[in-house]
C-alpha cells in the first residue's frame, strides 16, 4: 500500500495503485462491480424512460454496494470521502479491468 494520504496524490496515476489496495478484497471488489452494473442499468432505464428517479436510483445502488464492500468486507473509508474525483475515476478503470480479466472478478 502507498504511503501518501489519500488527499494528497497529484494525478490519478499516482492516485490508482492506492486506490487498487483499498479494494484488495475480492467481495468488496465484486460488490463493487454489482453497484456499478446496476448504474448503468439504471442510467438506461432513465435515457429509456425519461425518468430521472432512475438516476437517483442508480447512484443509490452504486454507493450502497459500495459502502457494504468497504464497512463490511475490506473493513476501511471508501477513499471517495478524500479524493471524489480521482475514486470516481478509480471505479470505472477498474470495473473495466474486472470485466475484461485484467483484475479477477
Amino acid at each position: 500500500m502507498s504511503s501518501i494520504p489519500a488527499s494528497k496524490y497529484r494525478s490519478f496515476a499516482e492516485f490508482y495503485p492506492f486506490y487498487l489496495s483499498e479494494h484488495a478484497n475480492r467481495s468488496c471488489r465484486r460488490l463493487h462491480f454489482l453497484g456499478s452494473s446496476l448504474g448503468l442499468l439504471c442510467l438506461a432505464a432513465a435515457l429509456i424512460e425519461r425518468n430521472g428517479w432512475w438516476i437517483l436510483a442508480g447512484l443509490f445502488c452504486g454507493y450502497l454496494c459500495a459502502w457494504i464492500g468497504h464497512f463490511g468486507f475490506e473493513k476501511n473509508r471508501p477513499a471517495s470521502f478524500k479524493q471524489p474525483f480521482y475514486s470516481f475515476m478509480g471505479d470505472w478503470v477498474m470495473y473495466w479491468q474486472l470485466l475484461s480479466g485484467k483484475i479477477p472478478l
